[in-house]
């Protein structure tokens, strides 16, 4: 037995499905939007089994059907990962945007691949299936380096993929022999490839395999808040959690805010990530982002001047793409007592995001609060800004990757060949226009950073 607990005599899955999970359609009663799926998994694997000698009673594929997160999950997503013949990945927009799914394909391509005989030349074990169409979309790099002919799977799946052969009674017999091609497929890369049993590796912890989000689809949301063991005696701890991002400023309504503003962001077709503003502030201010950001911030926080002060200094950075926003409960007695002293403390801290152009909408202090502030008072005015403040940290990280200068071309060695070039206008000379280096971009080509006979240029 191998450190996996997998017997080497035992029979290998021949395939992986990987794919995307369809969430449910908010309608009450809507069916199982993976029923599809788990049909195409089921008939592929009786086909496979009917092209094989496959044991009764042995899994010919694995399909994971829970959707359940936690350890035990990623264990069993990692055995079958590190055991199967074949992955197959079913390509849809969806698919190419799950980090999961970027994962799966990370760690089966972790293991290397060897032809079963020297006259056999494939080195991969990926057979792609087409879920949906996907002509208008650009596939991830590692996606569209597979060479792999979809056509072969007959000219009606190319065109609609197997989703759509499968919802529709037309397409019958074509989703039946695209399956049929689909499966003989599978066998013949499990045959004609050696891949050896790999380690079980820690899931959560890889890479994803495509480059799930440009930047500008991310969204960072930094909370700065206390958790309840910091709290101050004149404030309420049932406003806070064991963790500073646990902050719930409206409650009881809602969630914490953190969580409150991933599902808007979402709904925005951004990829959010949750963060303490302790652990961003430096490189927010040394202007190392990776991405725009949102900062929820609490006022009562002000009141500790190490937060102060690291919120001076997020202000005096200029951070145009890192949204501020000020949630502040109108309906909690202690706010509207301290209104003031802490409107004051925010005014302050936050001069220069106050006075310019900012995707920032602050909360309202009450009575003698800043003159002109947006006002968060409750749930739904949260609701209302943060859309407006992510899409404005979005164009403001945007404009500034566009104003940021290039890198510098690489370091030359002299060019001593100079000094014995023929004289200007010698028909032997360079020629106006040439390359000196037609594989390189030399920085003084014609082409705009592409050099004419294929080279990479700068990037």
């Amino acid at each position: 037995m191998n450190d996996r607990g997998w017997e080497e005599e035992d029979a290998r899955p021949y395939f992986f499905l990987s794919y995307a999970h369809t969430p449910k359609a908010g309608a009450r009663g809507a069916g199982d939007p993976n029923h599809w799926v788990r049909q195409l998994y089921r008939d592929l694997c009786e086909a496979v089994l009917q092209l094989t000698t496959a044991p009764s009673g042995v899994p010919v594929g694995f399909m994971d059907e829970s959707m359940h997160q936690g350890e035990l999950w990623a264990e069993r997503l990692s055995e079958e990962l590190a055991i199967c013949k074949v992955f197959v990945p079913l390509y849809s927009p969806r698919y190419f945007n799950s980090v999961p799914c970027g994962q799966e394909w990370h760690a089966f391509t972790r293991r290397p691949v060897y032809p079963s005989t020297m006259d056999v030349e494939r080195t991969s074990g990926i057979v792609p299936v087409l879920w949906a169409p996907m002509s208008r979309y650009r596939l991830p790099k590692v996606a569209s380096e597979l060479q792999f002919n979809h056509a072969s799977f007959g000219q009606d799946y190319a065109t609609e993929g197997l989703y759509a052969l499968m919802k529709l009674s037309y397409f019958r017999s074509a989703y039946e022999l695209a399956v049929h091609r689909l499966a003989r497929r599978i066998v013949q890369v499990a045959e004609e490839t050696v891949i050896p049993v790999g380690r079980r590796l820690d899931f959560n912890a890889l890479p994803s395999a495509f480059n799930v989000s440009a930047p500008t689809k991310q969204l960072r949301i930094s909370v700065l808040s206390y958790h309840q063991g910091e709290v101050p005696p004149d404030r309420n701890p049932d406003f806070y959690g064991a963790r500073r991002t646990d902050w719930h400023p409206y409650r009881p309504s809602g969630s914490p805010i953190a969580q409150h503003a991933v599902r808007l962001a979402r709904q925005l077709g951004f990829q959010p990530t949750v963060h303490e503003f302790d652990d961003e502030v430096e490189s927010i201010i040394d202007g190392n982002a990776e991405a725009p950001g949102l900062l929820l911030l609490d006022r009562w926080a002000l009141r500790d001047p190490r937060r102060c002060e690291l919120v001076r200094r997020f202000d005096r950075s200029d951070a145009t793409w890192v949204g501020v926003l000020e949630p502040w409960n109108a309906d909690d007695p202690e706010c509207a007592e301290r209104g003031g002293e802490l409107g004051e403390l925010s005014d302050q801290a936050l001069r220069i995001t106050r006075r310019a152009s900012r995707p920032s909408f602050l909360g309202a202090t009450g009575p003698g609060g800043p003159a002109g502030s947006a006002g968060l008072n409750s749930l739904d005015d949260f609701d209302d800004a943060l859309p407006r403040a992510a899409m404005k940290a979005k164009y403001a990280f945007e404009v500034r990757a566009r104003a940021e200068p290039e890198e510098p071309p690489p370091t030359r060695r002299p060019d001593l060949r100079g000094a014995f070039r023929p004289p200007e206008g010698d028909p032997f000379g360079p020629q106006p226009g040439n390359d000196d280096d037609p594989y390189r971009d030399d920085g003084d080509d014609p082409h705009d950073g592409t050099a004419p006979l294929g080279g990479r240029g700068p990037r």
